[in-house]
Order: structure tokens, then sequence, then C-alpha cells
């Protein structure tokens, strides 16, 4: 099942003919005549270090009190006034134990473990702003869509229509095999199973309930109208889903989806679902190439390209001159663990790097 059509209007989103608001994104969709502006996400996950191992030992660093809610309130209101659009909430299940064959490298030096849910950090950073969007991934492949499209439901009521699913397949054999598989399934096979899993979110979210099918019509006691509410019926190859959508529809309806796959086959199911598509291009030429390549298949897909919005990784590192913040980068730089670094990367791409000297090309 593709994406339903979406009509970006004035800050509204039309799909399969249900209008919703898109408060957190409202600036983004407006007409085409207005001025282009830059949109910007931070980046972040519920653990230590994140994509920085090692820096977690820095004096002024953060990042263990991950835990605490105030860190995370803290940060949801820098972000609100500094003007940020949204907040990309990193996710992974599985420990990187790639490297040396082993998990040992990256527990010692917290690379993404320990590494907290993120879903509950999005209602109290909600509380404390008002415009600010929230991007949680999500890995489809270990959660039935039943009980998921109702999480997200109830995420984007408690935030008020700025939810949005960073829709990932996983791809850390560790985390297959912790939930019962013996292997992480094929990669393009996680892909058509990802579009049957989007197919079903799309039935509840958007077809189970009519717009009035809630009446809270005290009077004649009658809360809901079951004319109105729908079974979906869905029978497939991975999913059997007869009932009800349990939400009633929320803000959005269907979340903000995101996408950052970056293999062809990312990049086509990126094309037919997603708003947002996240890259992390290391030069303006790949990057030019990188965005040609998913606006054209976007409009292969039939959308408009115009209608995605691509967010490419950068790490900033502020000074009050050039020459002060390449000093703070070359401090940073003194406090990266190269073992935690080689657990991360080996992790991202199967490849046992301790096989390889560090400087061999």
């Amino acid at each position: 099942m593709p994406r339903p059509v979406v009509n970006r209007c004035a800050g509204t989103i039309r799909l399969s003919a249900i209008n919703a608001s898109m408060a957190w994104f409202r600036r983004s969709f407006r007409s085409k005549c207005m001025s282009r502006q830059i949109r910007l996400n931070a980046f972040d996950m519920n653990c230590v270090g994140h994509q920085s191992p090692g820096l977690w030992a820095h004096p002024r660093d953060r990042s263990w009190q991950y835990k605490d809610l105030e860190y995370w309130t803290d940060l949801a209101r820098i972000l609100e006034r500094g003007k940020f659009d949204g907040l990309f909430i990193a996710d992974v299940l599985g420990i990187y134990d790639v490297y040396r064959g082993n998990g040992e490298a990256a527990i010692r030096q917290a690379t993404q473990v320990p590494v907290n849910d993120p879903l509950q950090l999005i209602p109290p950073m909600a509380l404390v702003t008002e415009h600010l969007g929230f991007g949680l991934t999500a890995s489809l492949s270990f959660e039935h869509p039943y009980p998921f499209a109702r999480r997200l439901s109830t995420l984007d009521h408690l935030t008020k229509g700025r939810a949005g699913w960073n829709i990932v397949t996983s791809y850390l054999e560790s985390g297959a095999k912790n939930l019962g598989q013996k292997t992480l399934t094929e990669h393009d096979a996680r892909y058509d199973y990802a579009e049957e899993y989007l197919e079903v979110c799309y039935k509840l979210w958007e077809g189970s309930w009519e717009e009035g099918a809630i009446l809270r019509d005290r009077e004649r006691r009658v809360f809901s109208d079951p004319g109105k509410i729908h079974e979906i019926r869905h029978v497939g190859k991975h999913f059997q889903v007869p009932g009800i959508h349990l939400c009633e529809p929320s803000p959005q309806r269907t979340p903000v989806l995101y996408q950052a796959g970056a293999s062809s086959r990312g990049k086509q199911f990126a094309a037919e679902h997603a708003e947002c598509v996240f890259v992390a291009a290391p030069s303006k030429v790949l990057l030019k190439k990188t965005v040609a390549d998913i606006r054209r298949r976007t409009a292969e897909a039939g959308r408009d390209p115009s209608s995605v919005l691509i967010f490419n990784l950068q790490t900033v590192i502020l000074g009050e001159t050039d020459a002060k913040a390449k000093a703070k980068f070359e401090e940073y730089k003194s406090w990266v663990s190269y073992e935690g670094a080689m657990a991360l990367i080996s992790g991202w791409t199967g490849i046992d790097f301790s096989q390889f000297k560090p400087d061999e090309p």
C-alpha cells in the first residue's frame, strides 16, 4: 500500500481525504512562493556518548545525565529558544559486538550502551515546549503494528500533534537474536516486511475512525458513533489485523514520517513514504547527488519531490572566533576513544575493524 495522498497547504495535511494539523512543521509546507528557510533538527540519543565515543569523559560533558529528566527538559527548552524545528532521537536494539567478536569495547567505552528507551522522553519535553517537534526512532522489525500504532497515536495526542516516527528496520544481529530470531532478516526482505507494516498502520490511523466519530453527547449518553468506526480487516503475508484502531484520531492521525536508509532499497522506501529524509553526506558533491536521487525517486513514486524535507548531518562546534572554534575541536579530538569508535563503525558496517591497522588505507 503506497503512502496516502498528501496535500500540504497553509499548515494542514490531507491524508486519505482527512484534514489534520501539522503544527510543528507548519512553516515547512506552506506555499512554494515563500522564501526558502533552513530547517534544523537536533540529533541525540537516550544514552552516553551517542556518536562521539570517548567524549563522555570530558569534564564539561553532560551526556552521563541522560537518566535525569531535567537533562532532557533543559535540552528541549534550549532548542525551542533557538528556533529548532525538532529533536531527532536515535535508538538501537542490541549491542555493538562485531569489533573483536564481542561487545566488551562497546561496554567499556559506553558506545551506545547503556541505552534507555526514547519514547518516554518525549511527553515531558513536549510539556515544557510549544512548537518543538519530536522524531522518535523505532524499529518495526520486532514489534507488531497493532500495539505500535496505539503507542504512536497516544504520543501524538500527548504532544498535541508534534510526534514523528523515524522508521528503521534494524541492522544489528545481536538485537535480532535477543528477540528470538536466529539471525537478522535479509536486508531487502526487511523492507518488504516494512511495506506491509506501514500498510497496517495507515489503515489503523487513517481508515478506522471517520471524522465525526467522537460525539461526546452527554444528553444521549453516546460517546462514539459505532457507524463511523470500522474494522480494518487486514490480511497479509505477515499480519492479520481484523479489528478497529484502539485510539480515537490524534491531531495528525499519521505522525510525520522520517526515514534514513542509505541503500537503494532504503531510498526507494523513503521516496514512497517519508516526509523527512535523514542523510549523512560528507561533501557537498555527494550531498547534491544524494538529494537529486531522492527527489527523482520521489517523483517516480507519484509524489511532489518538494514535499520531502532532506536533513543532512552536521556537527557544529561554536566559538567566538574561528581560531577558538578550531582549538575547541582539537581539544575534543584529544578525548576521542579509538576503541569506542571502532566498536561503533564495526557495528554499523558489519566488518570487524580490529583486523586493520589504524593508518591502513
